[in-house]
């Protein structure tokens, strides 16, 4: 099974770490971020990964090289201009054999503990040119509660009644002929695709980050210190 792996990204709200490795390579826990990605895919059947790189590829290339290292076999689709999350799918793509059916992807700045295997089954069942993995929305701020004027609860950062994109998708090939050259997927192909039906979601109540800032920078390398632990982190 292939994967592609979105790793351009400048990372401009973690510098100075930044400065010298893309915002894929930052260190979290004692890797890097796309290493987390890179054993993820692993464990979960993925063979072969496409890297699409733009900003210091470099790095990237010479830390991982062909793959063999961590297990795994990789290449590298590199962009001589940014082309958008949905420009750099479609480079990408090419270096795919046209044989497989289904091809993983995933934002290079995520992290996430998710089994493939139920994911891949309802893709396999069900119409979609796309699924996405959703993830519940959790409250930055701790939540007051109240009845009238009389406040009954805190609540520190619940859950809310709302899923968001994870930024890991199943995805079809025909799903790649119809990305734009340069653009992003989510602002065009995917409410093209809403609309003929043929998007799918799957809900996931494992752990997820988003890996934006240093805080949470630092809040991924302890929650998933607690994972390994067997701790239940908020």
């Amino acid at each position: 099974m292939f994967a592609i792996i979105i790793a351009g990204g400048e990372g401009q709200r973690l510098r100075p770490l930044t400065d010298d490795r893309p915002k894929s390579m930052v260190d979290l826990g004692g890797k890097p971020i796309l290493e987390h990605q890179l054993l993820w895919l692993r464990e979960n059947g993925v063979t072969d990964v496409v890297v699409a790189c733009g900003y210091l590829h470099e790095v990237i290339q010479e830390h991982f090289g062909e793959g063999s290292a961590i297990g795994l076999k990789m290449r590298y689709s590199i962009e001589e201009e940014p082309l958008g999350r949905g420009g750099a799918l479609k480079l990408a793509a090419g270096q795919i054999p046209p044989t497989e059916r289904i091809v993983v992807a995933l934002n290079g700045d995520n992290v996430f503990t998710h089994p493939l295997g139920p994911m891949l089954e309802q893709h396999a069942r069900t119409s979609a040119v796309g699924t996405l993995l959703l993830t519940q929305l959790r409250s930055p701020y701790g939540i007051v509660r109240q009845e009238g004027e009389r406040i009954t609860a805190f609540e520190e950062k619940p859950l809310l009644p709302h899923w968001l994109s994870a930024g890991m998708y199943l995805l079809n090939r025909g799903f790649f002929d119809m990305l734009p050259d340069k653009g992003d997927h989510e602002d065009s192909l995917f409410p093209q695709l809403v609309e003929e039906g043929r998007l799918y979601a799957y809900r996931s109540d494992s752990y997820w980050k988003a890996i934006d800032t240093v805080k949470d920078l630092k809040e991924a390398a302890a929650q998933l210190e607690q994972q390994q632990d067997g701790q239940v982190t908020p």
